[in-house]
């Protein structure tokens, strides 16, 4: 098990775009989703891009399920590699969005995201698939793609004066 360090906003890696992967069943890629499986599950997030722990490739995965800021329905551990979404609904929703790559996912802030989604992938066998999500699992595929473009969710802050800390997270959540 390798665990890594979540990089940080303002670190020039989190800008930049993934590389689409050529081989799926390469060391390397199979390597990252690994080293993301792990640092997912360590660091206590649900979903976590290869732009994060420092690596290039067009990858992440999700496993939504408690964490210690949200019982949430468990979802199974999913792999995307080269994802692609392919449809968005016209609705959308505002949901407060934190990010391990933003103050150690201690920052929560309002984000308006489609309601749901389709994705096109593949998995880590090389196998392709096709995926309707909504609910936290539609928000964090939603987030953990951005980051894959350079993105992060500071930049779809909908409004800066409900901006949270973890604390009054965590108060929020738990009157929900």
């Amino acid at each position: 098990m390798i665990i890594k360090e979540i990089i940080q906003i303002g670190n020039p890696i989190l800008n930049r775009k993934s590389k689409f992967v050529a081989k799926i069943h390469s060391e390397d890629a199979q390597r990252v989703i690994k080293n993301l499986t792990d640092s997912m599950r360590f660091h206590n997030l649900i979903g976590i891009a290869a732009s994060q722990i420092g690596e290039k490739f067009r990858i992440f995965v999700t496993e939504v399920r408690k964490t210690k800021y949200r019982n949430l329905k468990k979802d199974q551990l999913r792999i995307y590699i080269n994802p692609k979404i392919i449809w968005s609904s016209k609705k959308q929703v505002v949901i407060c969005e934190g990010c391990g790559s933003v103050a150690y996912a201690k920052l929560f802030a309002p984000v308006k995201r489609p309601e749901k989604i389709i994705i096109e992938a593949f998995d880590e066998n090389g196998n392709k698939f096709k995926l309707k999500a909504g609910g936290m699992l539609g928000r964090v595929i939603q987030h953990e793609y951005d980051h894959l473009d350079g993105v992060e969710f500071t930049e779809k802050i909908t409004d800066m004066r409900k901006t949270m800390s973890l604390g009054e997270y965590k108060k929020m959540a738990s009157i929900k």
